[in-house]
């Protein structure tokens, strides 16, 4: 039997059975994102940009526009508005799931911070962004997490306003 015959029609619906995954916004604890005027990409990239990040997203969406405005749209439009504000996860979880993402790249430590903050504004707390952070030693190694937790370190020191 061939990979292409084992599969049933259930397990793969035609393409034009394929739902958006913004047609029900109601699985999504955010959905106050995903729902009401204003649903294209961009505006909903702003407002989950907004959630998310508060000011440290805007500002290094702005600090891209002179340069690079093609990757400041992508970031608003692709990252934030189709890929971040799907239904689905909450965005507590999906911070998380980031925060772990970028601590496992082990050189992205700016947007490691930015994330880190995010998902305190998102309802995270440092025990859970420090658990996601000592899981990381186990698949990406002790290095990125030592990096991981030192960059934590001074994003919440800056969310207490010390940094």
């Amino acid at each position: 039997m061939s990979i292409a015959s084992s599969s049933t029609a259930a397990e793969h619906p035609p393409a034009d059975t394929v739902r958006s995954p913004y047609a029900d916004a109601g699985t999504n604890a955010d959905a106050d994102i995903t729902a009401g005027p204003g649903t294209d990409r961009r505006a909903r990239g702003l407002r989950t940009l907004d959630a998310v990040t508060a000011n440290a997203g805007t500002t290094v969406v702005a600090g891209l526009r002179d340069l690079a405005p093609d990757l400041a749209d992508f970031i608003v439009d692709f990252a934030y508005g189709d890929v971040i504000a799907r239904p689905g996860l909450d965005l507590r979880t999906r911070q998380l799931a980031t925060v772990a993402t970028l601590a496992a790249l082990g050189h992205a430590q700016p947007q490691l911070a930015v994330h880190i903050q995010g998902a305190l504004n998102v309802g995270a707390t440092r025990a859970e962004i420090i658990e996601v952070l000592l899981q990381t030693a186990v698949y990406a190694g002790f290095p990125a997490a030592i990096n991981a937790i030192n960059t934590a370190r001074r994003a919440f020191a800056e969310a207490d306003g010390a940094g």
